[in-house]
């Protein structure tokens, strides 16, 4: 067996053991990362980039059948037609793009990466068994152990993922657009995807067993997406629990409220009822850690209980938001190389990419009391050209203050789809006196404009870490 060394051996090539690796790098330490997979993890691969380019096509079709007919911007089309498989490709390219890009940075800032599952020895040892077959298992010993392994969709049980039910990953490359799908889940990427779908032209029914769609986020955000799902035409069934696909498999069998069972007709379903941490299947059991529930228990420099192994993303946990791993695998990797770092931030926003009502959440991450106040009004100036086909959406703004009258948060629910609505809380955070440093730091929303602000005040400050 082939013996290595490092300082830091980071398990997990997702946005956050990348981010700890390239910013560990910058820092003089001596780095490794295990993926066993395309690096990128499941936001550049099967999450966020994908599923966003799937937004903008889906979109983009749905706003030319609206040419078909009668156009208030006197614009006319014969007919509007979809190649799918074009559309994958195009997303694909897109993924191949990005992915190749983080391991471009990775190369230049000298950080070793090695292509094979990793398994756990003990809290300074891991074995790699090597993506090519005929290649000797290697062996890594380190001072630093980061694991950064993330999540992994959750399932039904009586209803495995295969045949004619389809996970997230797999909704993300459709060979084709089913007539009906059932979409159990109206979370945001239950949500995302429905309404990609039926962009795409499919019948969407979605099922949820809580009593609202988007159930973490505000009330009020979440009128305008109710309305917007109206409007598209998407049925949506609250309260209702799924028993599984019925004796023919072209129904999904649901229970309401009150127990009363019914199928729900489907060509197929989509499952999308939430991830929970990737914690089985590398030898994690080996540590003994102290867990929280399904996730790495963690302080706040994201030290595990094992002195020397650290832990962040998805595998430590809600929220499992690609930013806040990447804020995360930054702070460890210079809390290793000496400099004083903590992980309290106020607040990490979250948005939902829906559409027209996208809508935005603060996970709020210190106990203060908070005060909102709600605004509702129709904007008098032309909203985005997403939107202009159709009648102006209401934009929805909420803030919320500290006690002391400081700003906490903004959140806004509008056509924009949350590209840059996450940064209005940012700046209201920073008062206008921010610092580079301030900028620098603070979590934005992911993808979003708001990471190139972040990422000029990095590089203004000497270590950008996607540039």
């Amino acid at each position: 067996m082939d013996a290595q060394h490092t300082t830091l051996l980071i398990i997990g090539g997702g946005p956050g053991g990348y981010v700890a690796a390239i910013r560990a790098a910058q820092l003089g330490i001596a780095t490794t990362l295990v993926e066993s997979d395309t690096l990128g993890g499941t936001c550049l691969n099967i999450g966020c980039i994908p599923s966003k380019a799937l937004i903008h096509a889906a979109d983009a079709y749905h706003q030319t059948r609206h040419f078909t007919g009668d156009s208030t911007l006197g614009i006319h089309v014969q007919s509007a037609s979809i190649d799918v498989a074009q559309t994958v490709r195009w997303k694909d390219g897109i993924v191949a793009r990005l992915t190749g890009g983080v391991s471009a940075l990775l190369k230049k800032h000298g950080v070793k990466v090695v292509k094979g599952w990793a398994r756990i020895v003990d809290g300074k040892t891991v074995d790699v068994t090597l993506a090519k077959p005929e290649a000797e298992p290697t062996r890594i010993q380190c001072e630093h152990l980061l694991l950064a392994t993330g999540s992994v969709e959750l399932g039904l049980p009586g209803m495995p993922f295969g045949g004619r039910v389809i996970s997230s990953t797999q909704a993300l490359s459709p060979a084709s657009v089913p007539a009906k799908l059932v979409v159990v889940g109206a979370g945001y990427i239950g949500l995302e995807l429905g309404i990609v779908y039926r962009k795409l032209g499919a019948d969407v029914t979605v099922v949820e067993a809580q009593n609202s769609i988007l159930p973490l986020y505000d009330d009020e955000l979440v009128k305008p997406v109710a309305a917007s799902l109206r409007r598209l035409g998407v049925q949506v069934h609250l309260g209702y629990k799924v028993q599984g696909i019925n004796a023919a498999g072209d129904a999904v069998r649901v229970h309401d409220n009150a127990g009363r069972e019914s199928e729900l007709p489907a060509d197929q379903v989509l499952v999308a009822i939430g991830r929970v941490p990737r914690t089985h299947g590398w030898g994690l059991e080996q540590l003994m850690l102290a867990m929280q529930g399904r996730a790495l228990k963690v302080d706040d420099q994201c030290r595990t209980s094992m002195r020397n192994v650290w832990a962040i993303g998805d595998l430590t946990g809600e929220p499992m938001l690609a930013h806040r791993a990447m804020a995360q695998g930054e702070m460890v990797a210079e809390i290793i190389a000496g400099k004083r770092r903590h992980f309290a931030p106020n607040a990490i926003a979250a948005v939902c990419f829906t559409d027209p009502g996208s809508c935005h959440r603060w996970f709020v991450t210190q106990g203060m009391p908070r005060r909102p106040t709600w605004t509702a009004f129709r904007p008098t100036s032309p909203l985005p050209p997403t939107a202009a086909p159709r009648r102006p959406s209401p934009l929805m703004v909420s803030y919320a203050w500290w006690p002391g009258g400081q700003p906490l948060d903004c959140g806004l629910a509008s056509s924009g789809r949350g590209r840059v609505r996450a940064e209005y809380g940012v700046f209201a955070l920073a008062g206008g006196g921010a610092t580079l440093e301030d900028v620098g730091g603070t979590i934005h929303a992911h993808p979003t404009l708001g990471e190139a602000v972040q990422e000029a005040a990095l590089r203004a400050l000497g270590h950008a870490l996607h540039v």
